[in-house]
């Protein structure tokens, strides 16, 4: 991957994976069953699972004999992550996924894609595990960071995009966790209660794009249990729902460990088991053994796994192994600087003016080092780490002093702030898979945000945080930047945004709430769950659905995003065809500076149907140069109108009137009107 080619955004969604074009999938069926043909049992077994060889570990190791070639995987949510040996090493730290979600971008995800893609490439691996579309039910999971936010149609439609992007590059795209895994604690036992709408409308649309859109390769099965079955043997999810209603004609991988059987997961849909062969090796042949599995089992999920590597190339030819393109670095900040979300500037004081300041004051935890990601599987090993003070340092030039204090100790830091002309506050926390945390910030650095804000009102208070945290001091607080977990480009990045070289291109993709109580989530039997059993009683309402349906004010709603600029909306006319529907929207750019808007449309459906009053069903982002103006179309398809009716285990779309909504968040809708359809 020498450099990107650019594309529009209705060409590069219509991309497809390498090799679709040349012959159709029913070629590749017929040629790998010419393979599988020819193996002999044991060589079948060997290629259900991976192996725990620390020296082979993350590969499925081929038959040399059929010429079946290696399967190498390596983890990627934000970027190249952990891969087995000789297949690993530094590569581009992506702003989070969280930060790419706040992007509400299409082509900014298709880029994130074809970046982690190329660099799993450029070190020989063939499928990388990626992306997140988990949805984010509570602010308190681990992995929110890893996530595109709470809402399935925003995750769905960028993870499609994301997909494209990868698969782009020749590397096969793993979707995951397969289905709900929406929470650390307790993962590996807990049952997740969801009714039949609930999992329909909000869990699993995003998985339904990936596929059907997004033509993903492959899947992992998810660690959790789901209405009582763990996922991995969960047939309603694995061949009822993703291989005989959706048509997925990929093939079903297990997250690491996520395996709890043998005859259970063979005969729910799994095709492949990693890392290693608890289940899938010795186990497996005994299985057959004893006719509790026919060998013919084995030969259907092998055809897959084959066929779709031959689909992709990787099956004549591996990728070869080569230097990581420079201007990845460069790509990775523009990514991070689209996706950071202004959320207060009550006094204008942003964008910084280069020329007023001589001086600037770094203080908090997080100005110390860049914050690059989030921990656990997906941590990338950072080719650059540019920290807050370096980047600001080489933006600013060496005319410019730039003081820092990465202490909690607030006379420290007002000692060093008050050097400065200006003061730049750097809160943040430090998500990972494997745990839940606290959406607090702790006491430590709320204090030290108060007595600061108390004492020099015109700081500019930087989130670096994988999702929403508590804020006790924001009404103090004017200037108020998120930044999520900024990547590799963490102290560049930043400072371009403070000083308007770039400007915050975000808005939020999930919902902050005022305190650690106003969330959906509103007893314990809905989270962290009772005895390992979590019930998702708040049903459809997630999110922005549950402050809506609540009439709860939530400190910065879904959608949310200020800009250096103004926008003004115009022009609004829907006009349907069928059971679809198109919204018009003149977009105006009547401010002074370079910026962009996203344009939502929100849908609501009657009252009978009991669902949350405002759902996102479409979206366009548009970028404008002062005075600019563009008339962005936004589609509606039936999916947009419908809701799941579990009578008739089905899509259905009311007959009443439906509101349609066009704004720039959930909570600043300035224009509906009714459709009938």
């Amino acid at each position: 991957m020498k450099g990107f080619r650019f594309y529009s955004l209705m060409a590069l969604l219509a991309l497809c994976p390498i090799g679709l074009m040349s012959q159709n999938h029913e070629n590749y069926r017929l040629r790998a069953a010419k393979v599988v043909k020819q193996m002999t049992l044991d060589e079948k077994i060997s290629q259900m699972h991976g192996t725990s060889n620390k020296q082979q570990f993350r590969i499925v190791l081929g038959v040399e004999r059929l010429h079946i070639p290696d399967l190498p995987l390596c983890n990627g949510p934000a970027g190249l992550g952990p891969a087995g040996k000789g297949h690993e090493g530094r590569a581009t730290a992506l702003p989070a996924p969280i930060s790419l979600a706040a992007t509400w971008d299409r082509s900014a995800a298709f880029l994130y894609g074809q970046i982690a893609g190329g660099e799993s490439a450029d070190y020989g691996n063939v499928l990388l595990e990626a992306p997140d579309v988990n949805i984010a039910r509570t602010p308190h999971n681990g992995r929110t960071f890893e996530g595109f936010g709470e809402d399935p149609f925003l995750s769905g439609v960028l993870s499609v995009a994301n997909i494209k992007g990868i698969q782009k590059e020749g590397v096969m795209a793993n979707v995951k966790h397969y289905a709900a895994n929406n929470q650390e604690r307790d993962r590996f036992e807990v049952d997740e209660t969801i009714d039949e709408r609930t999992l329909r409308e909000i869990y699993l649309p995003a998985f339904e794009m990936s596929v059907k859109e997004g033509k993903v390769a492959s899947v992992m099965a998810a660690y959790n249990k789901l209405n009582g079955q763990h996922c991995t043997e969960n047939h309603f999810l694995l061949t009822d729902v993703l291989k005989n209603e959706w048509h997925f004609d990929g093939f079903i991988t297990s997250d690491f460990g996520a395996v709890h059987s043998t005859v259970p997961c063979i005969k729910a849909g799994l095709d492949l088991e990693l890392p290693d062969d608890k289940y899938f090796g010795p186990a497996l042949r005994k299985a057959i053994d004893n006719g509790e599995v026919a060998e013919s089992e084995l030969d259907g999920k092998l055809i897959r796994r084959f066929s779709t590597m031959m689909k992709f190339g990787v099956w004549d030819k591996m990728p070869e192994r080569k230097a990581i393109p420079a201007e990845n670095a460069d790509y990775a900040k523009k990514l991070s600087e689209d996706g950071m979300v202004l959320l207060k500037n009550e006094k204008d004081l942003l964008p910084l003016s280069k020329g007023q300041i001589h001086s600037i004051a770094l203080i908090g935890p997080y100005s110390a080092k860049a914050s690059t990601g989030g921990g656990g599987s997906s941590r990338v090993d950072p080719i650059i780490r540019i920290s807050p003070e370096e980047g600001m340092q080489q933006f600013l030039g060496s005319g410019i002093k730039v003081y820092r204090y990465s202490g909690l100790d607030a006379d420290s830091a007002l000692t060093v702030a008050k050097k400065a002309d200006a003061v730049v506050l750097e809160l943040g926390d430090s998500q990972s898979e494997g745990s839940d945390h606290s959406i607090s910030l702790g006491d430590a650095q709320n204090n030290l945000a108060s007595a600061v804000l108390q004492a020099i009102p015109q700081t500019v208070v930087v989130l670096k945080t994988g999702g929403p945290i508590l804020m006790p001091w924001i009404k103090q607080c004017s200037t108020l930047l998120q930044a999520w977990y900024p990547g590799e480009e963490d102290g560049l990045a930043v400072a371009e945004v403070l000083f308007g070289k770039a400007y915050p291109g975000g808005k939020l993709p999930i919902t902050f709430p005022v305190s650690d109580k106003q969330t959906p989530m509103q007893s314990a039997e809905q989270y962290p769950g009772i005895n390992k059993e979590v019930k998702y009683t708040e049903g459809l309402f997630v999110g922005y659905r549950w402050y809506d349906q609540n009439k709860v004010e939530p400190l910065f709603p879904f959608g949310y995003g200020l800009s250096y600029t103004n926008f003004k909306l115009s022009g609004m006319k829907l006009t349907k065809k069928g059971k679809t529907a198109n919204v018009v929207v003149k977009v105006e750019n009547t401010g002074k500076r370079e910026g962009s808007e996203v344009v939502q449309v929100y849908v609501g459906l009657p009252a009978e149907v009991k669902d949350a009053p405002e759902q996102l069903k479409g979206f366009s982002k548009v970028k404008l140069q002062p005075g600019e103006s563009k008339v962005v179309s936004i589609p509606l398809n039936e999916r947009a109108f419908s809701y799941w009716e579990s009578s008739i285990h089905g899509w259905k779309v009311p007959a009443d009137r439906i509101k349609v909504s066009v704004g720039t968040s959930s909570r600043n809708l300035v224009w509906s009107q009714y459709v009938s359809l």
